[in-house]
């Protein structure tokens, strides 16, 4: 299994909003050969760490491809900037964010891009909740615990909520 996070917080001319941007990067992936197999729900959460930025819209994507980790986060990075994703400081706001969340339980070390599992996953309330949508019996490769586990164990400053709670 491929977990892919999708998140974003600015829109982009000619796309509209953040949900919107996201929506067309998936479709970008696939024209891309990334075979998206399903999208968890919307969510809206609150920066992290906090600030005064507007709040992301997220969601994570269960894909299949040939690619390696490797070839596929590269394809990740430049889809992002063709939807304007510049990387400047860290956790600024941005047009476009694509993380490799998990490939088939593959565990890397962060000195070997990509780390996998994503080294912050496990800590973030949008990645877990859209990963519980969409693969409920999911366990990090790290250290095996199933997501409930993961979520009942996040801290509750993070705030998220459905984008939109009639969507499935």
């Amino acid at each position: 299994m491929i977990l892919i996070a999708l998140g974003a917080n600015l829109g982009r001319v000619g796309l509209g909003g953040p949900h919107e941007t996201c929506l067309a990067a998936l479709a970008q992936l696939e024209t891309l050969g990334v075979e998206v197999q399903a999208v968890s729900r919307w969510y809206e959460s609150a920066p992290v760490p906090a600030s005064d930025q507007p709040w992301y819209v997220n969601a994570v994507a269960r894909v299949n491809c040939t690619l390696d980790p490797t070839e596929l986060l590269a394809l990740m990075h430049q889809v992002e900037a063709e939807f304007g994703r510049e990387r400047g400081a860290a956790n600024a706001a941005r047009t476009l964010d694509l993380d490799l969340i998990d490939y088939d339980g593959q565990i890397r070390s962060e000195g070997e891009p990509p780390a996998l599992p994503h080294p912050r996953a496990h800590e973030r309330a949008f990645v877990l909740l859209p990963i519980r949508d969409i693969a409920p019996d999911w366990c990090h490769p790290g250290n095996r615990e199933n997501v409930e586990d993961l979520i009942s164990a996040l801290p509750g400053n993070q705030d998220i909520r459905v984008l939109n709670p009639e969507q499935r």
